[in-house]
């Protein structure tokens, strides 16, 4: 960042009441934003992450300053009022009515700060038939109906993703919600308080599948999860030097390239587009999987990207940080083991935009 260049949330204050990881991720962006995140946390120990999960904890609450403070008892709760009244966002990730009883809700606090921008952040919402059921992240995800497509048994669904998407996801909306009601503020002079439901959040994702299996005619559960498995010459494959290469040939002119580079049996090659090749999906990933093992993994990879077909290598997390597109991307914040990727968007003052 130049002298000349602030960072686009600069003079922002946020006000973090919330705990684990949707509401701290939420205010961790804020902050590589530009805005100032006091965090404000329940003695004797704090954010539960610090206990059960410090390494979650260090990873998104860094930079923040942190405030030890019993909402329960007058005088703290007095001092941390006085923050509330002159802060821009609020972010907390409480059960509905818990801040309320400790009068720190949105009405209360907006009486006397009508600009303020107020995230809550829950599972199910501030209404609802589960708003006040208690949740984590697989829960959200499977009464937003994303559980039900995931993982490759066909006998039960597997929470498999690797992240927690509903958790992230929230996230990201209260995110856009937070910016896009800033902006809004500039024009009207008021705040507004977000009901971010992390479960309503997953289900905005499914809107893409729920179009697809509506043209696609497809109402079963089974029929719908075949489908989404069944992509010809797309997945997973593993290398002559046991190493695992990902491969993505959807498109005629990509698999019509990948099946002459790997000389697949020509019957294949001569299928007539994608519709064709999803029936026989299994038989050509197959055939894909006996040629792929026969390659050394650089070699292979350096042949499908010279032939310009979606590949890369499967790059596991011990060996992220020191991965070549984190390193030339300058995405890394810090050397060393400890380091955090930055936010990923360079602009203006952040992340040395000009």
């Amino acid at each position: 960042m130049t002298q000349q260049t602030k960072a686009p949330l600069d003079g922002v204050t946020v006000l973090d009441f919330s705990e684990l990881l949707p509401g701290p991720f939420l205010t961790q962006n804020l902050l590589e934003l530009g805005a100032t995140v006091i965090k404000v946390e329940r003695p004797p120990h704090g954010d539960n992450a610090r206990r059960i999960a410090p390494g979650l904890f260090r990873s998104v609450n860094r930079g923040k300053q942190t405030l030890m403070a019993d909402l329960k008892d007058p005088e703290q709760a007095a001092e941390v009022w006085k923050l509330a009244a002159t802060a821009d966002i609020v972010v907390e990730g409480y059960r509905p009515g818990v801040m309320a009883r400790l009068a720190f809700d949105y009405e209360t606090l907006a009486a006397a700060n009508p600009g303020v921008i107020y995230v809550s952040l829950t599972g199910f919402g501030q209404e609802g038939p589960l708003a006040k059921v208690p949740g984590h992240d697989i829960n959200y995800l499977a009464v937003a109906g994303v559980l039900a497509l995931s993982g490759t048994d066909p006998a039960r669904p597997d929470h498999g993703a690797g992240i927690p998407l509903a958790d992230l996801c929230g996230a990201m909306y209260g995110l856009s919600s937070t910016l896009a009601a800033l902006y809004q503020r500039q024009r009207t002079g008021r705040g507004q308080f977000l009901d971010v439901s992390l479960t309503d959040c997953a289900m905005h994702w499914m809107n893409p599948r729920l179009g697809h299996f509506d043209e696609a005619g497809l109402d079963s559960l089974q029929a719908q999860r075949e489908d989404i498995l069944a992509k010809p010459a797309y997945g997973v494959f593993r290398t002559a030097d046991d190493a695992l290469i990902s491969i993505a040939a959807l498109e005629d002119h990509f698999w019509d390239r990948l099946a002459r580079l790997l000389e697949l049996d020509p019957q294949l090659l001569a299928l007539g587009g994608h519709h064709a090749r999803v029936a026989l999906a299994a038989q050509i990933n197959a055939a894909i999987a006996a040629r792929v093992v026969t390659f050394e993994a650089d070699a292979l990879l350096s042949m499908l990207i010279e032939a310009d077909i979606p590949a890369s290598p499967v790059v596991t997390p011990a060996a992220l940080r020191s991965a070549e597109h984190g390193q030339r991307r300058q995405l890394l914040a810090a050397e060393g083991n400890g380091a955090f990727f930055r936010y990923p968007v360079a602009m203006a003052g952040v992340r040395g935009g000009e």
